[in-house]
């Protein structure tokens, strides 16, 4: 999949920005201060199932993450080095739809802008 398109997507919600963490070699995406996704490449020594997968993470409804990876076994997979509970990581190289991937997107940002404070919040959208 396009990481342009991926790109596009994440940072057209309202004050989303990006920055890369070098130390990781991950491209981070935040909200309020708390990250909501990132795009990175597994190190080749990283556990089995991620090894070498170009990934992005997203924080996702716990009760959807079982559907997707039982959907997309090969291609959606819990959380690398995150909390698998709440977080998927969605091998780009894989044949996940365009259309779900993006939905994803939209659902991390959606789920971590929720539990932003009331104030961070009307800030953001410029309500305040």
């Amino acid at each position: 999949m396009d990481v342009s398109v991926i790109d596009k997507q994440l940072l057209a919600h309202p004050g989303a920005t990006k920055a890369f963490h070098e130390k990781w070699g991950w491209m981070v995406y935040w909200v309020g201060g708390r990250q909501f996704a990132c795009e990175f490449t597994a190190s080749p020594d990283a556990k089995p199932p991620y090894a070498g997968r170009h990934l992005l993470s997203l924080k996702c409804d716990p009760d959807r993450i079982h559907e997707l990876v039982a959907e997309f076994p090969d291609g959606i997979l819990p959380g690398y080095y995150s909390d698998g509970r709440t977080w998927i990581s969605v091998d780009l190289d894989a044949d996940v739809p365009e259309e779900l991937v993006l939905d994803l997107c939209d659902m991390s940002y959606e789920l971590v802008f929720a539990k932003l404070p009331k104030r961070a919040q009307r800030e953001i959208i410029g309500t305040e």
